[in-house]
């Protein structure tokens, strides 16, 4: 639907990046204006019925027609700074679930509701005497390879908002930071301000024509992006049999039994040659792998492949196509870190155009960091470029086409312990 020259999921994406109570108005009034009203269904009276698991959505989140778990398409990001003195005390905690809560009342909790998790660093845990619970792996940030300098991201607590709908995701942000008294025609019980202040936010978006509509930023050629396209790079992602499952990305035992680790990145893409200089041959064995290059295996975005990005028709050894092929697979490559022939991470990123440049905030879960390191130096491929015929980036799947600004590391309790939890 066309409006004032501006597509209706454009104005939404903008809108998210905007932020802010006139973004918001922005959307309300829009939707008086002709834009269809959207109908968000409320939450539960009783929220027992909620999983126990912050990170259990996908049971929540729609699939497409092979059965693979659509990401919502809107995403805020809030990094939080506690602003009290020394540790948090009862009532803060009493206050910050209260907030959680309310929006729980509020909206469903699904893609066409409210999807939300709260998390917490290691800098927020080393406020209290006591030593994290053992069994929660979660190391400070670092670069993890030798070609990367981000800094790190050590909020005291990170919150993720998505929805499809633009604006839920402005809504239920704007009333836990006070500025709202009402969500979804609900009254907020509590709200996050006098606890922690806001030291940054950082917006994005994923699904099928976003980034085409969003390609008027640097770092991405316009009019070049496959309009069926769900991110930048130009291929769909989230094949079922490319994610681990929640079970296994969740904590097995001890006082956060049932929450997870969360990595996130904030990556700066670099897609002028990507589009320009790089064949579709390339684009497709640089992010599958020659094989599927050289076969044709992958048609358009990626669709025909199902549920599964077909790594067993790669060679395993990705030293061999370094040295015969002269590239290799990004999908490739990070099919080296599976266990039991199964991933150890579960990805929900998605593409941003945060700072007016292309980029994608790499959201992953995983029962321990150390599972996203794992994948990550599989990623580098470092055996393929020792094995020659490819660079440390050049050609080494799709280092080359992005830098990595921050990262960050985060526990995400289960929802019994999710409001400013003690470390044990």
């Amino acid at each position: 639907m066309q409006q004032r020259g501006i597509s209706r999921r454009e104005f939404a994406k903008a809108a998210v990046a905007i932020g802010g109570a006139s973004a918001l108005a922005a959307c309300m009034e829009r939707e008086g204006e002709g834009t269809p009203t959207v109908d968000v269904p409320e939450g539960p009276d009783d929220l027992s019925s909620l999983p126990a698991r912050q990170h259990a959505w996908n049971d929540a989140l729609a699939t497409d027609d092979h059965g693979n778990t659509l990401n919502a398409r809107h995403h805020v990001l809030l990094y939080l700074e506690y602003g009290g003195e020394g540790t948090p005390t009862d009532d803060d905690r009493s206050t910050v679930e209260d907030a959680l809560q309310s929006l729980e009342h509020a909206y469903e909790r699904s893609n066409e509701g409210l999807l939300l998790t709260i998390g917490y660093s290691r800098a927020y845990f080393e406020r209290y005497d006591a030593a994290l619970s053992e069994g929660v792996d979660l190391p400070r940030p670092r670069a993890l390879a030798d070609f990367e300098d981000p800094d790190p991201d050590e909020p005291d607590a990170i919150v993720h908002l998505a929805s499809d709908h633009a604006r839920v995701v402005l809504e239920a942000e704007e009333a836990l930071r006070g500025n709202r008294e009402q969500a979804n025609g609900r009254a907020m019980d509590a709200d996050f301000s006098g606890i922690f202040e806001v030291a940054d936010r950082r917006t994005g978006f994923i699904g099928d024509g976003l980034p085409a509509e969003h390609d008027d930023v640097d770092g991405v050629p316009e009019d070049e992006v496959d309009e069926d396209a769900p991110l930048y790079m130009g291929f769909k992602s989230g094949f079922e049999k490319n994610q681990a499952t929640e079970d296994r990305v969740t904590i097995q035992s001890g006082p956060f039994e049932g929450g997870t680790t969360q990595h996130i990145s904030k990556i700066r893409l670099h897609l002028d040659q990507w589009y320009e200089q790089d064949s579709r041959y390339q684009r497709v064995g640089k992010m599958f792998c020659p094989a599927h290059a050289e076969n044709g295996t992958v048609e358009g975005v990626g669709e025909n492949l199902g549920t599964d990005s077909g790594m067993d028709q790669c060679p395993a050894h990705v030293e061999d196509d370094a040295r015969d092929m002269g590239f290799v697979g990004h999908s490739q490559k990070n099919a080296q870190a599976r266990e039991d022939d199964a991933p150890v991470i579960l990805r929900r990123d998605f593409d941003s155009t945060d700072d007016g440049h292309a980029g994608v905030h790499f959201l992953a879960l995983q029962r321990q960091i150390g599972d996203f390191v794992a994948t990550r130096e599989a990623m580098n491929g470092t055996d393929a470029a020792e094995a020659g015929g490819v660079g440390t980036r050049h050609n080494n799947g799709i280092l080359q086409y992005m830098t990595v600004l921050r990262r960050g590391n985060y526990l995400v309790p289960p929802r019994e312990r999710r409001s400013l939890p003690r470390p044990a």
